[in-house]
């Protein structure tokens, strides 16, 4: 249990041990630090249901929580809140027992599921931009905290390389190479090993090929043609839709390498279409699938929906498919693959409709419990102007260029502070492109998933306030706290012993830590974890003002500080793992 469940539990047994329901013992952090530490307020929901005075109540809680021995203070205060403040002495042993804990009090869940996670999206061909950005930061960090809490996460890339982006590219091709082997209708291998183009070609082709296929209607119409035929199984289109996906994983990986975002599948569109056939008669025959202007749809509206719901189409009138087709395919093929308990998508706000038609689509089929089934919307990063961040001409800013942008400020940013001085050039680079990382994924992570946010890259980068840098900085501040006392033979980590009020406050951030992971878990929520860290942070800095540690003369407060400085670096650097942010060993 958290330390709010296990007080929540003691309180909550008072209150029964009255007659009343155990619920209204919950207990949560004071309002008012300076009265008290926590707080419960179940006695004003007791007295209207008991129909008595709520400080009655109140009084006779308090009365019998007075007689356990972790309390060193129990208060009623105004209409009948009951006030708690833990006594130093089970602070003390319960930072003990959190210093012997594998993961410093982190909550762990009960019953594990399943899961596969589908958070990257990214597309064949194009090139990762600032869009790509949230899915997967956030993605990283849920993924994280989920396995850390005890559930296994499979977590999935799913590409996009199996729709007209790909006919456009085709066709693309074939006007500057028509005589590329690839294009003889005749001609079913084998083919070249060798890709007959770059990277480079491929991120100038698509959106030359796209523009062409909006301007002239009959370049649209032979990109959808060139879709279908590669879908069906054409040999040469196949064939060069390989080298597309080959040469596209290759930069994907490095890119998000550079953010320490990993993928447990590389899966894409392309993997289910070998179900879809199968899938589309099994949906038939059970009455689902019907035909609408030339189009195979199935209808998922509701009679208690309150907006129009469109219906789901799987196949388009030339009998090409659609993203529906492959997300519901999808669906089966990680029920078939992985046996999940629960499929969880970190993808932006815009798809809210695609995937509740998508989802409900699967409940129908019996593929899949809708319930079981999460989208995990998130806002946008936009610009100073409030809309989406784009580059000063208008464009996607690429990821690649963001990245380089970062590491190149968090270079100057250190220079100016004075850190990392007199290393080498390869070591100020690695840390600087840590800063860089840090400062990004902490801006975006530490706002609620739902929330739009302002990308400003002067705040994100500042080592005061909270921000990523900062973070770093405390935790290598604790390191370095750690180093001065071993270099001085101050004597090891010994049994807390806590006295003075900035370790009362430390040791209480500690112990939150549990909480902190539970709601960010439950809610799907990595900022509330962002809020621990800077809480954390802050709170060794008060310590670290107040209290000698190295250099205290009395040996057991000495032992007790160490004690508390290694825990406080160790969950930090832990929870900032959860967060996919990486510490430098050194600033």
């Amino acid at each position: 249990m958290t330390l709010l469940e296990e007080l929540s539990t003691i309180v909550g047994n008072a209150f029964a041990g009255e007659g009343l329901d155990l619920s209204l013992g919950a207990v949560k952090p004071a309002d008012r630090p300076d009265l008290a530490q926590f707080q419960c307020n179940g006695a004003l929901a007791a007295a209207k249901a008991a129909k008595q005075n709520p400080r009655v109540i109140a009084e006779k809680i308090a009365e019998r929580l007075r007689d356990q021995p972790l309390f060193d203070n129990v208060t009623v205060a105004g209409p009948g809140f009951i006030n708690l403040t833990l006594a130093d002495g089970d602070l003390s042993a319960r930072i003990d027992d959190l210093a012997k804990d594998a993961s410093f009090g982190g909550w762990r869940k009960p019953v594990k599921e399943k899961i596969v996670m589908d958070y990257g999206g990214p597309n064949v061909a194009k090139p990762l931009h600032v869009g790509h950005l949230r899915a997967a930061i956030i993605g990283e960090s849920l993924k994280r905290i989920f396995r850390f809490t005890g559930d296994e996460i499979v977590g999935d890339v799913h590409l996009g390389d199996w729709g007209l982006p790909m006919g456009q590219l085709i066709t693309g091709l074939r006007y500057e190479q028509p005589d590329l082997v690839y294009f003889d209708e005749g001609s079913s291998g084998p083919y070249p090993a060798e890709p007959p183009v770059a990277l480079a070609d491929l991120e100038r082709l698509y959106p030359q090929a796209s523009a062409a296929c909006k301007a002239d209607p009959s370049r649209a119409e032979e990109a959808r043609k060139a879709t279908s035929e590669l879908q069906k199984g054409r040999p040469g289109y196949r064939a060069l839709w390989r080298h597309f996906v080959a040469l596209s994983r290759a930069s994907i990986e490095r890119e998000y390498a550079d953010l320490g975002v990993t993928f447990d599948l590389w899966k894409g569109e392309a993997d289910v279409d070998p179900l879809i056939e199968e899938m589309a008669a099994e949906l038939q025959s059970k009455g689902l699938i019907e035909d609408s202007d030339g189009a195979r749809i199935i209808r998922v509206a509701r009679d208690d929906d309150k907006k129009e719901m469109p219906p789901l189409m799987l196949f388009k009138s030339d009998g090409a498919v659609t993203y529906g087709t492959t997300d519901l395919a999808t669906i089966l093929d990680r029920v078939q693959s992985e046996n999940p308990d629960r499929i969880i998508y970190v993808v932006d706000q815009r798809q809210r409709l695609h995937f509740e038609q998508v989802f409900r689509a699967a409940d129908l089929a019996g593929y899949f419990d809708a319930e079981k089934l999460e989208h995990l919307w998130f806002g946008t990063m936009n610009g100073n102007d409030g809309k989406p961040f784009k580059t000063r001409d208008g464009g996607a800013l690429k990821l690649r260029d963001l990245i380089d942008t970062v590491t190149a400020r968090a270079k100057m940013r250190l220079a100016e502070s004075g850190l990392a001085e007199g290393y080498g050039e390869n070591e100020t680079l690695d840390v600087a492109r840590k800063v860089g990382v840090a400062a990004l994924k902490f801006a975006d992570l530490s706002n609620p998933r739902v929330s739009d946010y302002i990308f400003d890259l002067d705040r994100f980068m500042a080592f005061e306030g909270k921000t990523g840098p900062y973070l770093l900085y405390a935790s290598v501040r604790v390191r370095s706290v750690l180093a001065k006392a071993e270099a001085k033979e101050a004597g090891a980590a010994g049994a807390a012993a806590i006295g003075a009020p900035e370790e009362r406050a430390l040791a209480l951030i500690l112990l939150a830590f549990g909480e902190a992971v539970r709601e960010a878990h439950q809610k799907r929520a990595p900022h509330i974890l962002c809020d621990h860290a800077f809480q954390l942070a802050q709170g060794f800095s008060k310590f670290y003002a107040a209290c000698r540690i190295a250099d205290e003369k009395d040996a057991k407060k000495r032992a007790s500080r160490i004690a508390l400085a290694s825990l406080t670096g160790r969950q930090l650097d832990l929870a900032l793992n959860l967060l996919g942010i990486e510490a430098p060993a050194r600033m």
